[in-house]
């Protein structure tokens, strides 16, 4: 059963309605208890990392999740700010990320951008996708993503890295590592790609 982490940062209901497209129930979860039949995990976010963080550590969710990913391998997917959770730390906060990925949260350095472009990143993008991941089976080469974000995955192992965008210079999009997945875009904005992706998670 896929649960997702209701912590109060995310539109839950936006996941509510594409499962139940797929005829895919979907687990709420808000207590430990609510985890007790799970077998894969959605973490979403919206908003500044701090605020993520600090709700889903006093969510008291947070050693049942770590368990379960880390020694029981349980698939999960961070989406957004629940990607960018992923990480070690962030130019955003200073409380520390989950720690799942050798990576960091990096600002958007507009100095360095090709062309001057507006922060946010907001609105559709072409995603490059690179070595056959399961979570983009079946979609287009360069399939497009709604995205909503000023801050970026910087990850230092590239092999985690399953797809780049690119918004003034390219950056990194969507990573794996054995179990664990994230996306910085929205699948549940996304339509029929975001449809077929989170339909790939299910099937992981």
């Amino acid at each position: 059963m896929i649960s997702i982490i209701d912590y109060g940062v995310g539109n839950i209901n936006a996941f509510v309605n594409v499962y139940k497209k797929l005829g895919i129930h979907l687990n709420i979860a808000k207590t430990v208890e609510d985890l007790g039949s799970t077998t894969k995990i959605i973490l979403p976010g919206v908003g500044a990392f701090d605020q993520a963080m600090a709700r889903l550590n006093s969510s008291g969710m947070r050693p049942a999740i770590d368990r379960m990913v880390l020694f029981d391998e349980m698939p999960l997917i961070g989406i957004c700010v629940g990607m960018q959770m992923l990480a070690k730390t962030s130019e955003e906060g200073i409380l520390p990320g989950l720690g799942y990925f050798d990576a960091v949260v990096r600002k958007f350095d507009e100095s360095r951008m090709r062309i001057k472009l507006n922060l946010p990143h907001m609105g559709w993008n072409d995603v490059m996708t690179s070595n056959g991941s399961k979570l983009f089976y079946k979609l287009e080469e360069n399939p497009i993503f709604y995205f909503l974000h000023s801050y970026y995955f910087e990850c230092n192992n590239n092999d985690d890295i399953i797809a780049k965008a690119d918004y003034g210079g390219e950056f990194v999009c969507a990573v794996n590592h054995k179990n664990i997945y994230g996306v910085q875009f929205h699948p549940e904005k996304s339509h029929q790609f975001g449809i077929q992706l989170l339909k790939n998670f299910s099937d992981i």
